[in-house]
């Protein structure tokens, strides 16, 4: 099986798919949605993000896709689960074969379903990156896999030691790979990738930014409001509240994002966001013409 990993490692361009509930009233990820979506890009990514979901679990969306032949990159955050729990869930996914994780302190925002829980942030970001690291030297002394560490990223200004500070961090502490938060303005994009290298973060750190095809403005004020660290610019949702046809020209819209993307110095792949219905994101790769990087030379 071709894993994110390899790809990432390696020297073309890696893209990747996440499925994110993309209306007002999201119903989570179901493992028939998950199915789908790695049937339908079969061949066109690298792998599949799975994300922390309180529908389903991440271990077991992990072990669905294992067993359909796709690599899974699983979402972990500190905030739905205590220290025994997140250590149970590293180990679970180790066994199952998992070699790339995403780490991050909190995830989106609750819904409705959610609201009477109570937060648990038990362990922090750093903490929980110290505990995957920890069962890596326990993986290299026993002859199992090491984990490829990840962590999230908002895309943002950094113009403040407090804003560059956990980004040197998470370096230090074994975080291999940037997966930025949803992001559709190439320019901020720009500009902090050009502080990256500036700090020279990307002497160990591969970047992968999050796009997304929008099939509406009202879908792109949802996810403004309920992903943590969406940046979509107002000119990008006016464009769609005044198309004849919002779901064709949010695809149209993405795949000149990637295209843009996929040469800004110091990125090394994509992941898009999938909002419900795979189609859009395979339309995406098709007109963007970068299904030629992923096939092999």
């Amino acid at each position: 099986m071709k894993t994110f990993r390899q790809a990432l490692q390696g020297d073309r361009f890696t893209l990747t798919a996440e499925f994110s509930e993309g209306g007002p009233h999201p119903a989570g990820q179901s493992p028939s949605q998950i199915i789908e979506l790695s049937e339908a890009l079969s061949g066109l990514v690298d792998g599949i993000v799975v994300a922390q979901d309180h529908h389903l679990s991440a271990t077991a969306m992990a072990n669905l896709l294992i067993r359909n032949g796709t690599d899974p990159v699983v979402k972990l955050n500190c905030r739905d689960r205590n220290r025994i729990a997140l250590e149970s869930d590293l180990l679970g996914l180790r066994a199952l074969g998992v070699s790339s994780l995403v780490l991050d302190e909190q995830g989106d925002a609750i819904d409705d379903t959610e609201a009477t829980a109570k937060p648990v942030f038990d362990v922090s970001a750093p903490e929980l990156t110290a505990m995957a690291q920890a069962i890596n030297e326990e993986a290299w002394s026993d002859g199992h896999h090491e984990f490829l560490v990840g962590s999230s990223a908002t895309v943002q200004n950094l113009v403040s030691d407090r804003d560059k500070v956990p980004l040197l961090m998470r370096s230090a502490e074994g975080s291999r790979f940037l997966q930025t938060r949803l992001c559709l303005d190439v320019g901020l994009l720009r500009t902090f990738m050009q502080k990256l290298v500036e700090m020279k973060l990307l002497w160990n750190y591969s970047v992968l930014v999050t796009l997304a095809p929008l099939p509406s403005a009202e879908a792109a004020r949802w996810l403004l409001a309920n992903r943590l660290g969406a940046v979509i610019p107002e000119s990008l949702i006016c464009k769609l509240e005044s198309a004849s046809d919002a779901t064709r020209e949010g695809i149209e819209l993405c795949a000149e994002l990637l295209k843009e993307v996929a040469i800004i110095p110091g990125v090394s792949g994509v992941n898009l966001l999938s909002l419900g219905d795979p189609g859009p994101v395979k339309e995406v790769i098709e007109i963007s013409g970068l299904k030629a990087a992923l096939s092999p030379t």
